[in-house]
């Protein structure tokens, strides 16, 4: 492990291991065979990637999509660690050229996909070569139960169990049901698996469930709000992408779309545009998304409801992987409800479609529930959280109002009892609704005494109460997919024993705030743009240069030396010498420009690859006391005026024998002392903005400085 951290240092850039990686990473240099299910950006790779530098061999990861393999792949490379990919991207000249540098050991990572394990010359590799590990990657796919089951995962324990000697194998995912796990243990033929489960909870996305009257302009308004961030839109069918992107086009937006009619060159270069920001907004079907390695992505948008929870909680997870506050927001139509069915037969006409059926029934209630939806969706997936209000999500952070509704209740449940509990929620709400159709009056239901008694209500606005009272259990649905609508015992309480029933309306939703990091935005967008400029050059995504962590701490302590940017999250040695000195150079320039104060020692601290030299204030010091003016010691030591005013400051701040004040202007102390009242201390630029043009930085910092120790 003292070689783990090492490596996380070296190629990472980051001093301790996040919760679980550690443990995962012990069992498997201890030659355990793992499992590990932790959320999307708990960093699972990392998990089998330093022990693949640790071990003496190679190590093969099982990985399903070409893009997946190919942003790990790129990463790694950019880090300096030698890896490769093996999949039907390759020429045959390229897939052989990649075997001979294998067989030559010059890799110590190889993504490969499930299809190609069983190819003649890949078996014989993984026997000419020292295999230390096999990992597979999103390994629910290994079961039938999972969302995007792949067959050829299920012949991965036959490759291995025909190999001449078995290597360690691991397996992880992000979401799993107890179901899935154990097939994932039983048909990868995991032996006594060490496993891991860190839990499901996403603390730094905001989950938000809506139902606009208008989801187009509902998306306008979001993007106008939204403009400089990274983002999916997903939704259910092919023609809604379309749709939404002509739409979005129309208005001016740089969109990208992405499903399965397109051609795959078509895919592939939209998909890039998105992954090398390029452009900001994809438009996608479920198609998209699987191992898409983008950190930045900002907020995830559910156009339509998905089919299950499962893929909801997958899909909206590819929001915030950097840990920095995103959002989840799913659009709720009671119309996806029927798409979603339609999908269901389609997919496999003869099949027993119960489970799905039972799990679209649990994302409807998802999107009806007043209960807290992080709560909901942990306790889905089996866990049992310790809150009851999360105060990150549509429920927890909005204003509830009551509602009572025991009457409309009433008057639901006596048709759905005159018609004798055997129809759906469809016909229930014609009747109700005292629709005029053939159907209705051929089996006499205008003739009900609880026919158009909700006449004053639109057809949605009664669909959407049959659902809450389902979701609330007071009414049964039983059938998957025709369900129909029943009493239970809650419904007879509230029919006979006057039960009160109440609907929870959000109203006036708070903004997600939890997006509280202060960082400087302006110097932000210029690192941006030189990451943009590096990324471009190298041909790679941005976040592979630094991740949107790194350049937001970046753009709060100001690293000006090595040191100081070797102490930012995910700058490690090797990335600071290839980026490193670019970024302190324009932070430098932007420091001194904005005359701002670092209040971080690192940035004074000598290293052995800096000019910087902290004893030099002594030499000005020196001549300062001795009479010399300010612009006599610049000229005699060859520095610029500031430098020196920089200078005699940090000496006056380290209670140095100095008196500045024949160089401070003291006629306007109580002004700057009033501006600093006003504005703070944090930058200077908008002080003296506020201050007459006479004062000077200098006499800005120097009565900073002079408050700071009568504060002290």
């Amino acid at each position: 492990m003292e070689k783990a951290y090492e490596l996380l240092k070296k190629y990472f850039g980051y001093d301790s291991f996040k919760l679980g990686q550690e443990k995962l990473i012990s069992a498997i240099l201890d030659f355990k065979d793992c499992l590990g299910i932790m959320p999307t950006g708990a960093g699972k790779s990392i998990c089998y990637q330093i022990p693949a530098l640790v071990f003496s061999g190679t190590t093969i990861v099982i990985s399903p999509l070409i893009s997946l393999m190919k942003d790990q792949v790129d990463t790694l490379n950019q880090l300096g660690i030698s890896a490769t990919y093996i999949n039907s991207s390759l020429t045959s000249m390229e897939y052989n050229q990649t075997l001979e540098n294998a067989n030559l050991g010059m890799y110590k990572i190889i993504y490969v996909a499930p299809e190609r394990l069983n190819s003649d010359s890949f078996l014989r590799l993984l026997n000419n070569i020292d295999v230390s590990m096999i990992a597979v990657d999103e390994a629910h796919c290994v079961s039938r139960w999972g969302h995007d089951f792949r067959p050829s995962y299920t012949e991965i324990a036959n490759v291995i169990l025909n190999m001449d000697k078995r290597p360690v194998v691991t397996a992880f995912t992000a979401t799993a049901t107890d179901v899935v796990k154990n097939d994932i243990i039983s048909l990868l033929r995991l032996s006594n698996p060490y496993t891991l489960v860190t839990g499901f909870d996403r603390e730094n996305l905001f989950f938000g469930v809506e139902t606009p009257d208008n989801r187009k302009r509902f998306i306008i308004n979001y993007l106008n709000k939204n403009s400089d961030k990274s983002g999916i839109i997903y939704c259910l069918t092919r023609k809604n992408v379309e749709n939404l992107y002509d739409y979005l086009t129309d208005y001016g937006y740089s969109v990208s779309k992405y499903h399965g009619g397109m051609s795959e060159k078509e895919r592939t270069k939209n998909q890039d545009e998105f992954v090398y920001d390029k452009k900001n907004i994809m438009i996608a079907t479920n198609a998209f998304g699987m191992g898409i390695d983008k950190s930045n992505i900002r907020y995830v948008i559910h156009y339509n409801m998905p089919k299950d929870l499962e893929s909801y909680y997958q899909e909206a997870g590819r929001a915030g992987r950097d840990g920095i506050f995103s959002e989840c927001i799913l659009l709720f139509s009671r119309a996806d409800i029927v798409t979603n069915k339609f999908l269901i037969e389609q997919g496999a006409p003869n099949s027993d479609h119960s489970s799905d059926y039972q799990k679209l029934n649990s994302i409807i209630d998802y999107c009806n529930t007043d209960r807290c939806l992080r709560k909901f969706i942990l306790e889905y997936f089996g866990e049992t959280p310790k809150f009851n209000t999360c105060n990150n999500c549509s429920t927890c952070n909005s204003d509830i109002e009551s509602t009572d509704i025991t009457q409309d209740t009433k008057k639901i449940m006596s048709c759905i009892k005159r018609m004798n509990e055997r129809f759906g929620a469809s016909l229930i709400t014609d009747v109700l609704k005292g629709s005029n159709t053939s159907k209705i009056r051929s089996m006499g239901f205008d003739k009900l005494s609880t026919y158009g008694i909700m006449s004053n209500y639109s057809k949605d606005t009664i669909r959407e109460l049959i659902s809450f009272l389902i979701s609330i259990n007071y009414l049964d649905s039983t059938g998957d997919s025709y369900p129909i609508i029943k009493l239970n015992n809650n419904s007879l309480d509230v029919l006979f024993n006057n039960k009160p029933v109440f609907i929870k309306k959000r109203i006036e939703k708070s903004s997600a705030s939890s997006n509280n990091t202060a960082y400087d935005k302006e110097l932000f967008d210029i690192l941006r743009t030189l990451r943009k400029d590096i990324a471009d050059k190298a041909n790679v995504p941005p976040f592979v240069v630094f991740a949107d962590t790194s350049l937001i701490q970046m753009c709060t302590s100001y690293p000006t030396c090595e040191s100081a940017m070797l102490e930012i999250s995910g700058v490690g040695t090797y990335k600071y010498e290839k980026y490193g000195e670019a970024f302190v150079s324009i932070i430098k320039n932007y420091v001194e420009k904005n005359n701002i104060i670092i209040e971080t020692a690192l940035n004074s601290v000598p290293n052995k690859n800096t000019s910087f030299k902290e004893d030099t204030k002594l030499s000005t010091y020196n001549l300062y006391t001795a009479g010399k003016s300010i612009n006599e010691i610049a000229n005699i030591r060859n520095l610029t005026k500031q430098t020196i005013e920089n200078h005699l400051l940090k000496c006056y701040e380290e209670d140095f024998n100095i008196n500045l004040e024949k160089d401070i202007n003291i006629d306007f102390e109580n002004e700057i002392y009033e501006a600093i009242s006003k504005v703070g201390t944090k930058k200077l630029k908008p002080l003296k903005e506020i201050l007459p043009s006479s004062v000077t930085y200098m006499d800005i910092r120097y009565y900073i400085l002079k408050l700071e120790k009568q504060v002290n």
